[in-house]
């Protein structure tokens, strides 16, 4: 079975049988070649189609009427871009606390990432284990990852530009996160050895901190 098909059977699975159901099943179909739930609730892996030719290339980075129709009823308020220098650059693991949490669309325009998160939403059947994939300019899939989640990156190139969109704006208390290399969490980072930032060095570990996020189911 190919990727769009797998798109398209989940979205014939999920999305409600009426007018506006089966025109979000064509622009599924016809947008994304790949709609892949994971094993964690709410977090998906997207794949856009991609438009190319002896020029270059095109593909849609989002689309608010698909996610609506889908059911990814996010209102994305601002777009972030950060740029690595170096390999082994690694940022994270990072979230915000509500009433500020966030939501984010993540994807990499130059390079590659091995990009990780962890669910810390209390109750959630998944709750201390991670989720890794590389995202890369040559991939182009995109991560989306509901609030109570934290998120984390790798760079895998001497240069990688990652984009994110969220659905609220920074906030310094609200500000959280998780040691990179936390043992009871056990990503299994391609590097032993990463570029950290001052803050990113220092975060404590899931078991020291008292999550604020609670499972939904």
């Amino acid at each position: 079975m190919t990727g769009r098909e797998i798109g398209y059977q989940w979205a014939a699975r999920f999305v409600p049988a009426t007018p506006a159901g089966r025109d979000a099943i064509a622009i599924v179909k016809e947008s994304f070649v790949q709609v892949t739930p994971t094993d964690f609730p709410g977090l998906f892996v997207l794949e856009p189609k991609v438009f190319g030719d002896h020029r270059g290339f095109f593909t849609e980075t989002y689309n608010r009427r698909l996610f609506a129709d889908l059911g990814l009823n996010y209102d994305f308020v601002q777009d972030n871009h950060a740029r690595s220098n170096t390999r082994g650059v690694l940022r994270g693991l990072h979230f915000q606390s509500p009433p500020t949490a966030q939501a984010k669309l993540v994807w990499v325009t130059r390079g590659a990432v091995f990009d990780a998160v962890v669910d810390i939403r209390k109750g959630s059947p998944t709750f201390g284990n991670w989720y890794g994939l590389e995202l890369s300019e040559s991939n182009f899939k995109r991560l989306m990852v509901p609030a109570g989640f934290a998120h984390g990156y790798v760079t895998l190139t001497d240069v990688a530009e990652f984009q994110y969109k969220v659905d609220a704006y920074y906030s310094p208390a609200h500000d959280g996160g998780l040691a990179w290399n936390d043992a009871d969490i056990g990503i299994p980072w391609p590097v032993t050895e990463p570029v950290l930032s001052g803050k990113d060095a220092v975060l404590p570990r899931l078991r020291d901190i008292d999550s604020p996020f609670v499972f939904a189911g």
